[in-house]
């Protein structure tokens, strides 16, 4: 999806800590043991114990096991309930050990130990979950976790809590996750909760706590700590805004020890993906892709665009998308000049263009594909040229998304541009001045991708891009209906939008499975 550039200043004295590494864990043995590439085979759970201990012996000496003996678990009810899938529960979807589908929780683990270790002794931190929204009265909206607190324990509950406090212990830090208790009234109309004792049990933790006392536990649990992480919440039930305001006050707050921004921290994880989560990125992608093939063999001028957006969103949830990672983009004509067109309301029109930006999340993890492509299923050539200039920008960007040239996503958008002016200049195309980065592509070429769509927002596009790292590469054009252009390109909108991973020496696209070259869209369009 189309972005503004926005910069991110991360805290400096662990940011080199956590670059370093987060970047080794990611290409640990223990990290590849729950990644299956093609054509290898699944390792075995006594093969993922193995890889752990070495990478435990050898680089971090921390406990990296299940919270769970094999024989404990054995001793857990299947049938019983939590408040949301686990291995033992749903064994389709996920493998033994895995705390939510595709990552396992020595790896949730590894996470919290990278974390705590580049913090200063005296360590406290505090990440809550985002609250249940409502449209109206007791209507709620479909709930998401926030992704910082997700990637720190993989617990999916509302108005819940972790605390990880650095110590001395062989873990390096207690965990206590502050939850909803049991309650069978409320579950028989809401649905199953965890409850306390799964939260030590499945999630690890050291001691869970009702989430009811997490407002009176939590002044006094960071009193005792001179360095407080923790992101300023919104105001609710559980987090009302005058704890919120005591823990950023707390007795004896300066400017050195007053309460530090925890997301930034997490951030600068989260931005190299492990190769899981790559793994769960690709299949987001595959899912989108085939989405986007039937989809341009459904559009046809009898078409609505909101027939196209149902049409997308069921045939990623037939394959096993839980939801649209964000609201899609389904512009018709002149509405793609349009850059976040969501009304997706008007007719499609035979000799137009149908720009979608569209992309299915997968267990937690986002794709963001742009496609563009004609509603009777054949380019004009004034399409043609212009869709030929963004094509040629889009590859040309790609073949740069490597470790090895030493790019950031501001020096691609660069490129873009250049590209982008080169191939108006082919076509006897003299734009006004500035109206390039103005009105003819407004936006960056791309943005971080991964449990969000606008992923690690706090990290600045001009960093480097890292093998392990994820991206959009999206260049557009949008001609405006002005009389400085010519007249068969006016209200032509295009943009084109991959989902690439920075590999070493060798890009890797995660929605190559979508179309774009102009044989193989019209291939598709009428097949």
């Amino acid at each position: 999806m189309a972005s503004r550039a926005v910069m991110g200043k991360v805290p400096s004295k662990v940011t080199s800590c956590l670059i370093s590494t987060s970047k080794t864990v990611a290409r640990s043995p223990l990290f590849k043991a729950n990644s299956q590439q093609p054509g290898s085979r699944s390792l075995s759970t006594s093969s993922l114990a193995s890889s752990t201990r070495m990478f435990a012996q050898s680089q971090r000496h921390i406990n990296l096991f299940p919270a769970l003996s094999r024989r404990q678990y054995s001793q857990i009810q299947h049938s019983a309930q939590y408040g949301q899938p686990t291995w033992m529960t749903h064994p389709h979807l996920m493998k033994q050990g895995e705390i939510t589908p595709g990552i396992s929780s020595a790896e949730y683990e590894v996470r919290r130990t990278l974390l705590m270790e580049c913090l200063p002794k005296n360590s406290i931190v505090i990440s809550t979950s985002h609250r249940t929204r409502f449209m109206t009265n007791n209507i709620f909206y479909p709930f998401h976790q926030h992704t910082d607190f997700s990637y720190l324990c993989g617990f999916n509950e509302p108005d819940s809590a972790l605390v990880l406090e650095k110590d001395d212990s062989p873990r390096g830090y207690k965990m206590t996750m502050f939850v909803a208790p049991k309650n069978a009234n409320v579950e028989m109309w809401e649905g199953a909760r965890t409850g306390l004792d799964a939260a030590k049990e499945v999630f690890g933790a050291d001691e869970a706590v009702d989430a009811n006392l997490f407002r009176y536990r939590i002044v006094d649990m960071t009193s005792r700590y001179e360095n407080v992480y923790f992101d300023y919440p919104t105001p609710s039930v559980f987090m009302p805004i005058e704890i919120a305001k005591k823990l950023h006050n707390k007795p004896g707050s300066d400017a050195m020890n007053a309460p530090k921004g925890l997301s930034p921290l997490i951030q600068e994880q989260r931005v190299i993906k492990s190769e899981a989560e790559i793994k769960l990125m690709r299949q987001a992608g595959e899912i989108s892709g085939k989405a986007f093939i039937e989809t341009m063999k459904f559009t046809d001028p009898a078409r609505l665009e909101h027939q196209v957006y149902a049409k997308f969103d069921f045939e990623c949830r037939m394959r096993g998308s839980q939801m649209m990672a964000y609201v899609p983009v389904v512009a018709g004509g002149s509405n793609a000049l349009t850059m976040h067109y969501v009304n997706n309301d008007q007719p499609l029109k035979d000799g137009d263009l149908l720009l979608m930006d569209a992309g299915g999340e997968y267990n937690g993890y986002a794709s963001d594909i742009t496609r563009t492509w004609p509603v009777n299923g054949k380019f004009t050539q004034a399409q043609k040229d212009l869709y030929e200039v963004v094509l040629n920008a889009n590859k040309e960007c790609i073949k740069l998304c490597t470790e090895e040239h030493g790019l950031s996503l501001n020096q691609i958008h660069d490129v873009s541009m250049r590209l982008t002016k080169e191939g108006l200049a082919k076509l006897g195309i003299k734009p006004l001045a500035n109206d390039v980065d103005r009105r003819l592509y407004p936006h960056h070429v791309g943005h971080y991708l991964g449990m969000d769509v606008h992923d690690t927002g706090d990290i600045s596009r001009s960093r480097v891009l890292k093998e392990g790292m994820v991206i959009t590469i999206e260049p557009g054009l949008y001609i405006p209906r002005d009389s400085a252009y010519p007249e068969k390109y006016q209200g032509i909108g295009i943009r084109i939008e991959d989902n690439v991973v920075i590999g070493k020496t060798v890009p890797h696209v995660l929605s190559v499975t979508a179309p774009k070259e102009v044989v193989d869209i019209e291939y598709c369009c009428n097949n």
